[in-house]
C-alpha cells in the first residue's frame, strides 16, 4: 500500500515494535486514519491485522467512529434507523496535521477529524508512547511492552458535536463500537476475559478495569493483550466470534456530545505480552502498566 509518508516506527530497547502509518492511501469508504500496524511483541509476533477481508475498513490499532453528526469515520456501510447497514456517501477522513515530537519511544502529532466536504469535525492532539513492561510478582517473568494512547478531542467553539454508533442508532446485539479499536490477528479462536467474567458475551459491553486478549499470531505462537484506561461512561467492546478485537467504545449505550469548545481527552494502555497469560498474570500486568 502506498502513503504519503513513510511510517513511523515505535521501539523498545532498540526493538521495533510497532509501525505507525498516518497518511494511508485508502478508498474514502475504509475510513482513511492513521493506524498502528503491524505491532508486534518483543518475541516478534504480530498482533494486529489491517484490511483483512471481512471487515476491510479495520486498521490494526486506531482512534474512529461511525457517526460523529452524521459523518462516518470509521468505514463501511452506515448503519441507518429502520433500514440497517447502508452504503452511504457520508464518509470522512482523519488527517495527520503535523508531528510536535518523534522520538524512538514516543510519537505525537495534530490531527482534523474531517467531513465529506473536509470541514473539520473536531481537533486532535494524539501521543503514542512504547515503553518495557518491568513487574514484580506474577508479571515479573512475562516477555512484554506497553503501548500507551493518549489524545485529546477538541470541539469548535459555537457548535456541540455528537458521537454515535450502531447501537445508538438501532443495531441490537451490543454493536457500540467506536473509539479506541484494537483490530486482532489470530490463527486460532481468540479468547476475552476480565477478572470476573469469560467470554464475548459477558464481557462485551463491561466497564471492568482491564480486559485481556488471548489469541495466536500468524506465526503459531500465542499472544496476550491487557487492555487498560476506560473513561467515564465508557464500555469494553469485544468480539471473537467473527473476528478478534477489542476497543474502548464511546457511545455503547446513549450518544456522547462533546459541547461547544470543550475537549474529550483518553487516556488507554495495553500490555502486548509474548505466550497466553492466565487471569492472575494478566491482572498483574494491567496493575503494573496502570502505576
Amino acid at each position: 500500500m502506498s502513503t504519503g509518508q513513510e511510517p513511523a516506527r515505535l521501539l523498545v530497547d532498540g526493538t521495533e515494535v510497532a509501525r505507525y502509518v498516518v497518511d494511508p492511501a485508502l478508498d474514502a469508504r475504509h475510513g482513511p486514519r492513521p493506524y498502528l500496524h503491524p505491532v508486534r511483541t518483543l518475541g516478534g509476533t504480530v498482533v494486529t491485522d489491517a484490511l483483512p477481508a471481512d471487515h476491510v475498513w479495520h486498521l490494526g490499532a486506531s482512534l474512529a467512529v461511525q457517526d460523529v453528526d452524521g459523518t462516518n469515520l470509521w468505514g463501511g456501510r452506515t448503519y441507518v434507523r429502520d433500514v440497517g447497514y447502508t452504503w452511504r456517501d457520508d464518509h470522512g477522513v482523519i488527517a495527520h496535521t503535523g508531528w510536535t515530537e518523534r522520538a524512538a519511544d514516543r510519537l505525537e502529532h495534530l490531527l482534523e477529524w474531517r467531513d465529506p466536504h473536509g470541514a473539520v469535525l473536531l481537533t486532535e492532539r494524539r501521543q503514542l508512547t512504547a515503553a518495557p513492561l518491568t513487574a514484580d510478582g506474577p508479571a515479573g517473568g512475562v516477555s512484554a511492552w506497553w503501548l500507551e494512547v493518549d489524545y485529546t478531542l477538541s470541539a469548535p467553539y459555537g457548535r456541540d458535536v455528537r458521537l454515535g454508533s450502531p447501537a445508538t442508532n438501532g443495531r441490537p446485539g451490543g454493536a457500540g463500537y467506536g473509539g479506541f479499536f484494537w483490530r486482532a490477528v489470530s490463527a486460532e479462536p481468540a479468547t476475552v476475559f476480565t477478572a470476573s467474567a469469560t467470554g464475548e458475551e459477558a464481557v462485551n459491553g463491561s466497564a471492568e478495569t482491564w480486559v485481556a486478549l488471548r489469541g495466536t499470531g500468524p506465526d503459531g505462537r500465542a499472544y496476550t493483550l491487557v487492555f487498560t484506561g476506560l473513561g467515564d461512561g465508557d464500555r469494553w467492546f469485544t468480539r471473537t466470534a467473527m473476528y478478534p478485537g477489542v476497543g474502548v467504545a464511546f457511545a455503547f449505550d446513549h450518544p456522547v456530545t462533546i459541547a461547544a469548545g470543550a475537549k474529550r481527552r483518553g487516556r488507554h494502555r495495553v500490555v502486548i505480552a509474548d505466550g497466553a497469560l492466565d487471569r492472575a498474570t494478566a491482572a498483574a500486568a494491567a496493575s503494573t502498566c496502570a502505576r
